[in-house]
């Protein structure tokens, strides 16, 4: 009798608990390798191409630099500030009387001898008045030379021979001379300007004045600041034409903003940003000239900068691991 449909070699008889025959587990091509003695291990799997092992001793030799970089390396902290050059022996000239003025008589970087006339000043009333009691004078001396035993001639001559020198030397303040030989450097009025007493006029300077530079530097770097230290000068519209100097004098006080405006004076104070307190250096400039993308350029008084000064430098491993200070007892260098 044929088999049901559906049933074949047995495959969906009942599970009878029996275990199945060999031929009935494993392919009959295994059993026939392993019974052949076809016995051999594989190869290891390489999971790595070759090019890792240069990745691996790459990164261990940018981790021995990088070690030695924080071992033998330094960090450091500059105090940086506006810095303002300055020429030495300059002379501010400045109106001793309100007046106009007429004429101008020089130019700037034109040398001037003492005494030279600069600029005038409008003086016709002090001319006319002078030129009356000169009349006077010359009146009253006739009449002096008439009658010399007469006390009331001669104190007349007296009085009007004072009102005389008072009179030239109201004359005298209208013209502005050169108080001593020298180079005029800038011009801050023009003819038919009015100024007012004390209104600078122009800057004369001697021919060997010493440039130099004023500096501000925190305040709170005071301490860490001494005479002779490296400062670098870099000046403002001339990238990377590098001065560098060292410091002449230090402040003893820390000055707010203020004062240091009056020190640097009225021309340059308002040029000058200072967020806060600051501390003034001073360091002469060795040449009066500098050069820049291979052209040279004269220092001018009031030109700006920003100045650095190193002050304090630390190991990069201690940065990075503040804790290692405590245990070596390292200090800021």
């Amino acid at each position: 009798m044929s088999a049901p449909r559906g049933m074949d070699n047995g495959e969906n008889a009942p599970d009878t608990g029996a275990p199945p025959h060999s031929s009935d587990v494993f392919r009959r091509e295994a059993l026939e390798h392993q019974l052949q003695g076809h016995r051999r291990e594989g190869e290891p799997l390489r999971i790595s191409p070759a090019w890792t092992r240069w990745v691996y001793w790459l990164l261990l030799a940018v981790f021995a630099a990088g070690l030695l970089f924080a071992l033998l390396g330094r960090l450091y902290e500059y105090a940086e500030g506006p810095a303002v050059v300055r020429v030495e022996g300059r002379a501010e000239l400045t109106a001793l009387a309100a007046g106009t003025v007429t004429a101008v008589q020089v130019q700037p970087g034109q040398g001037v001898d003492a005494g030279q006339v600069l600029m005038r000043f409008y003086d016709a009333q002090e001319g006319a008045e002078l030129e009356r009691i000169g009349r006077e004078f010359e009146l009253q001396l006739v009449n002096y030379l008439k009658n010399p035993t007469d006390p009331g001639a001669r104190q007349a001559l007296i009085t009007l021979r004072t009102q005389k020198e008072f009179a030239e030397v109201r004359l005298e303040e209208r013209v502005v001379r050169a108080p001593r030989a020298g180079v005029v450097s800038d011009i801050h009025v023009r003819t038919g300007q009015h100024v007012s007493i004390g209104e600078t006029l122009l800057s004369l300077v001697g021919e060997q004045s010493r440039i130099s530079i004023i500096a501000m530097l925190p305040g709170h770097y005071r301490p860490l600041l001494r005479p002779g230290m490296p400062l670098r000068l870099e000046l403002s519209g001339y990238r990377y034409a590098y001065q560098r100097l060292s410091i002449d004098s230090i402040g003893d006080e820390i000055i707010g903003p203020q004062a240091a405006r009056r020190y640097l004076g009225q021309e340059i104070a308002d040029t000058v940003a200072l967020p806060g307190p600051v501390v003034l250096i001073q360091a002469h400039l060795p040449a009066r000239t500098f050069v820049s993308e291979g052209r040279r350029y004269d220092f001018h008084d009031g030109m700006h900068g920003k100045a650095e000064v190193r002050v304090r430098s630390e190991n990069i491993l201690l940065t990075l691991v503040p804790g290692l200070k405590a245990i070596f007892g390292v200090e800021h260098g």
